[in-house]
């Protein structure tokens, strides 16, 4: 990567790490997941100028193995990565004649022309919120199929357009326990935003080619007002009302080519000033819901598990679970607010054990 902008290819591929762990059986991994995920992630460190893509395979005595991918965010979204990660699978498993998923790398021409040299462009603004390694924490909590059942149940109101989704009552859930911790600091419930990224591609016309590569992503925002002196916190309902009133507004919405990158770059900007003036609370959540990392198989078998590692960013990144019902919700926040955070109103929902990352 040069200057954050650009990408200057020298042909000489990725990092490849193979390890090897011993006295250790995956199946012992999978039990204590949440105490030794971070012995495993131990890519190549530092700075993204190259290589981009750094990827580690952990081989297990017992034959069971763990692929770790560590992508520059630049290139990669959530979309790209699964066409990559599921294009090297199809390859491995069947051959290069035998392909189905080609990722093409046009996109910058297919967005970009004439708005690389707009001068009128806004610049990006770097993310808040960067707690560093001795301030985060990381939380994995899980929300099984029939706990997200009851909170849909307890959240649905007759006035909905349609019922709400699992991400939307797992946001909503989360985003009233960040308010909670917001007022107990304050002093006073405070406006705040609930941020999703999203992915462009189906919003964009004309359309781009289906596997367009590339980090092409927005931001849906749903914002609560505080009221005055209003202390009360909304109920469970009233936010995932503001939610699937703001998801159904975004998939009703079309972008233009010649508009995608300038529009996106303003919405960053805005939520990112905001989130810097301290005026309003943003809260940052990514979703990985519904993307099929579970479906990838290089010819070993389909994962029992996705995950990822502890973030710098206040962020809450949305997972399936392995049988696609419930959610893993992996939580980084300030160590100060997590454990204020994770209250009565939190745990009642959740199936797995506490444990920090």
């Amino acid at each position: 990567m040069k200057d954050g902008n650009w990408v200057d290819c020298n042909d000489e591929g990725v990092e490849f790490f193979v390890a090897k762990v011993k006295g250790c059986r995956l199946s012992e991994f999978l039990s204590r997941r949440n105490e030794m995920i971070d012995q495993l992630s131990d890519l190549a460190s530092g700075g993204f100028t190259s290589p981009v893509v750094s990827i580690q395979i952990s081989m297990f005595d017992c034959g069971g193995l763990v692929m770790g991918f560590r992508l520059c965010h630049y290139l990669f979204d959530a979309f790209s990565a699964i066409s990559f990660f599921t294009s090297w699978a199809t390859a491995n498993r069947q051959g290069m004649d035998d392909h189905e998923i080609w990722p093409t790398f046009g996109l910058a021409n297919s967005i970009l022309l004439g708005a690389a040299n707009d001068l009128r462009l806004p610049k990006m603004r770097p993310m808040p919120r960067l707690m560093g390694t001795d301030n985060g924490v990381t939380e994995r909590i899980v929300f099984d199929g029939a706990e997200i059942s009851a909170l849909r149940a307890i959240s649905h109101d007759p006035s909905f357009p349609r019922p709400p989704s699992r991400v939307e009552v797992v946001t909503a859930l989360i985003w009233r326990a960040r308010m909670r911790v917001s007022q107990a600091k304050h002093g006073r419930l405070r406006t705040s935003v609930a941020a999703h990224t999203i992915n462009l591609r189906p919003r964009i016309v004309p359309p781009l080619p289906r596997w367009s590569f590339g980090n092409l992503q927005s931001r849906v925002t749903t914002t609560f007002v505080a009221a005055g002196d209003d202390y009360q916190l909304p109920e469970l309902k009233d936010l995932v009302g503001l939610l699937i009133d703001s998801f159904t507004k975004s998939k009703e919405t079309v972008v233009r080519r010649e508009d995608v990158f300038a529009s996106s770059l303003q919405k960053r900007n805005e939520l990112h000033e905001a989130a810097e003036k301290g005026e309003v609370d943003v809260y940052m959540f990514t979703r990985w819901c519904r993307f099929p990392f579970y479906q990838v198989d290089f010819g070993w078998g389909k994962p029992v598990w996705l995950s990822r590692i502890h973030s710098a960013y206040e962020a809450a990144t949305l997972l399936d679970t392995e049988g696609g019902d419930g959610i893993e919700a992996w939580l980084s926040f300030n160590k100060k607010d997590m454990p204020l955070f994770l209250q009565d109103d939190i745990l009642a929902f959740t199936s797995n054990p506490r444990s920090k990352i």
